[in-house]
């Protein structure tokens, strides 16, 4: 039973360390000097470096590797930076730009509006209410002078008609009177060519 015991802390040991030793193999392969992120590169620096107390011994080359690797990665960034800096400022540029043509749009629409709500009548702008009541103030007004003038041109018309009746019938009574006057005239010229007659017979 001890045995056994032992057997199985041995067995647990050996795969732990095993586990731990090729984890930190694993860790060590993907770390380099080379490739990777600035991060793993000092990490691969400070591991495979040798150690002396409290210090850490570092080959000149390693550091001065780190050292290019660090400000390329800092130039990129930089790089990046500007890049990202310029990109935001023609997105500025932009929105001011369509902040400007919005702002004029808004104007053009308002006066639009404006224009649409507003009526233009013999070069006086007033509000569409007001240019109705005008317009049909107007129409009613000229309406009424119609009404008013066929009226009249229908009454001055039964007048003219009166009259010319009136003329018809005077007309022809002076016809019957002057007709009249002649016979009368002709009868009298008779007879007084009678009594000539008879006063050179006697």
């Amino acid at each position: 039973m001890k045995f056994f015991k032992t057997l199985l802390l041995t067995t647990i040991t050996l795969f732990t360390f095993t586990t731990n030793f090729a984890q930190e193999a694993d860790d060590n392969e993907k770390l380099s000097l080379n490739s990777g992120s600035i991060d793993n590169q000092f990490e691969y620096v400070i591991r495979r470096s040798n150690s002396w107390q409290d210090y850490k011994t570092v080959k000149k080359t390693w550091l001065y590797a780190l050292k290019a690797h660090t400000i390329d990665s800092l130039e990129a960034v930089h790089k990046d930076l500007n890049d990202t800096q310029a990109i935001v400022e023609t997105q500025s540029k932009q929105i001011e730009d369509l902040k400007l043509n919005l702002s004029n749009t808004k104007t053009s629409l308002d006066n639009t509006i404006a224009e649409k709500d507003n009526m233009e009548l013999f070069g006086i702008q007033m509000s569409k209410p007001n240019y109705s009541l005008v317009l049909w103030s107007i129409i009613g007004g000229l309406s009424i002078l119609l009404l008013l003038f066929i009226y009249k041109f229908r009454n001055s018309n039964s007048v003219t008609k009166q009259a010319q009746l009136t003329l018809s019938e005077t007309e022809d009574e002076f016809e019957e009177h002057r007709r009249n006057a002649l016979e009368r005239e002709q009868k009298v010229r008779r007879q007084l060519q009678d009594m000539i007659n008879e006063q050179k017979k006697s």
